[in-house]
């Protein structure tokens, strides 16, 4: 990132042409740089604007004028990232946004890294990590229940709920400290009780704020889906037909798909990552290989497992071994697909022996990709699969960012040691160690010990000019 000391400039608005674009520039020179290129139509209104306020006017650099544009003014500490920042409407052609960057340019502004805007913001006290990372979920939002619950951590209401819990295990920590510096205090039985007490209740807090973090996670990233099946049972159509366009190939030749696709669709009010991955079945390509194993490697991390299945292999009971392993494995989270039931006359259904398949915890439904017969049901049993993300978010706070869920849990941990340490009569300044990494970890999901790392990972995820 660039040094806070200079002026960044980026376009806010996506690349290609429209009716308007957006150029946003934010530091302590950006008032000189615009002043140095903005010929505003009110000189006097200019001047004497105190800010927030849009202005009418020609860019220019040096004696090129480049477009007619409106510069808005919003003076720091109160604008979005606490800084002096200017933002210039102009034309929606590349060729004047790319004229005025550059006359900013060699006025003396900087070009912004990806997510500079939001990491000032951060640095400059105007919202939390959660809530930086909260405008980037918004952005990216597939779903309205994604958009809410990132406005609700924007907000403020998960910070609120985190501190709570960082400055129980802060005033803790604080006190068992003060116990090691006075030994008498860590003999008191009472004392150790009262703490023992206090660890007790703020470890239930943190396992309180975990408990939606799945839902949570469901919402902001969709339901990990994984097709799943031997080759040429119909996956790569099952993908087709849910995004409704030809994003797989789709042929008759064994093992087409080598490596995973990964999209994501919304079916039945539920946001899908969908994931259809090579044919499961025994090879001696190297190469089928490798996807075959990938495949059994996102079925772990899957969230419902839709396992495709010739109807006709299932009548006459001719499951393969690898079909009856995903079942055996994977059961409970299994939705099993029986397709091409538009081959099989009507009457042959009542000939499925489909108790002994259900006993795996798998729920059957009969299928045709080629017809479309169980796409309604599908979608029925993947809003129970996900109730939540289908209905309206609840009003407690809820994580769902997996790098605020890991800090919590590792936090989480570290109290669950200390409270181990304390029952086993551990003198304070063990017990403290683990209370410190708790402490630690928490800081971390909102940014009070952020590391320049951190900031750099989680911001280089944000678009230009955001």
């Amino acid at each position: 990132m660039n040094d806070d000391e200079q002026t960044i400039v980026a376009l806010a608005t996506p690349v290609g042409e429209s009716a308007i674009h957006l150029i946003r520039l934010s530091g302590k020179e950006a008032g000189r740089v615009v002043a140095a290129c903005f010929c505003p139509l009110r000189p006097e209104r200019w001047e004497q604007s105190g800010g927030f306020t849009l202005h009418l006017g020609r860019f220019h650099d040096g004696g090129t004028e480049l477009d007619q544009v409106l510069v808005s003014k919003m003076p720091g500490p109160a604008s979005f990232t606490g800084e002096d920042v200017y933002e210039i409407n102009c034309h929606g052609g590349m060729l004047a946004v790319r004229r005025i960057i550059q006359a900013c340019l060699r006025a003396g502004a900087v070009p912004a890294e990806p997510g500079e805007f939001t990491l000032r913001a951060f640095l400059h006290g105007k919202l939390d990590l959660v809530q930086a990372e909260a405008v980037n979920d918004l952005i990216r939002a597939r779903t309205p229940a994604a958009a809410d619950l990132a406005l609700a951590q924007l907000r403020g209401g998960l910070s609120g709920a985190v501190r709570e819990t960082r400055q129980e295990i802060l005033d803790m920590l604080a006190d068992i400290e003060a116990g090691i510096d006075f030994p008498e205090e860590e003999t008191d039985p009472l004392a150790r009780a009262d703490l023992l007490y206090r660890l007790a209740a703020t470890k239930g807090h943190a396992a309180d704020l975990l408990t939606g973090s799945h839902t949570g996670r469901l919402i902001r990233d969709g339901l990990s889906t994984v097709i799943a099946g031997k080759p040429n049972v119909g996956k790569s159509s099952l993908l087709n037909a849910l995004l409704r366009e030809e994003r797989a190939i789709v042929t008759d030749i064994p093992g087409t798909t080598r490596d995973e696709l990964h999209e994501y669709v919304t079916v039945g009010g539920v946001l899908l990552h969908l994931v259809d991955t090579a044919g499961l079945r025994e090879s001696d390509d190297p190469v089928e290989i490798l996807g075959i194993e990938r495949t059994w490697k996102v079925l772990n991390l899957a969230d419902v497992v839709l396992l495709l299945l010739d109807a006709r292999d299932v009548r006459r009971g001719e499951l393969s071994a690898e079909e009856d392993a995903v079942l055996a494995e994977y059961g409970t989270k299994v939705v099993a697909l029986l397709n091409k039931t538009d081959l099989l006359p009507a009457d042959e259904e009542e000939e499925w022996d489909l108790p002994a398949l259900a006993r795996t915890g798998a729920r059957i439904i009969p299928f045709s990709v080629k017809t479309g017969r169980g796409l309604d049901e599908l979608g029925r049993e993947l809003r129970e699969q996900a109730p939540a993300a289908a209905g309206a978010l609840a009003e407690e706070p809820r994580l769902a960012n997996i790098r605020q869920i890991n800090a919590l849990e590792r936090s989480l941990r570290a109290l669950e040691k200390a409270e181990e340490a304390m029952l086993a009569s551990a003198p304070l300044d063990l017990i403290s160690i683990d209370i410190r990494a708790a402490l630690e970890e928490i800081s971390q999901i909102t940014g009070d010990a952020a590391e320049e790392d951190l900031l750099t990972r989680i911001f280089s995820r944000f678009c230009l000019g955001k």
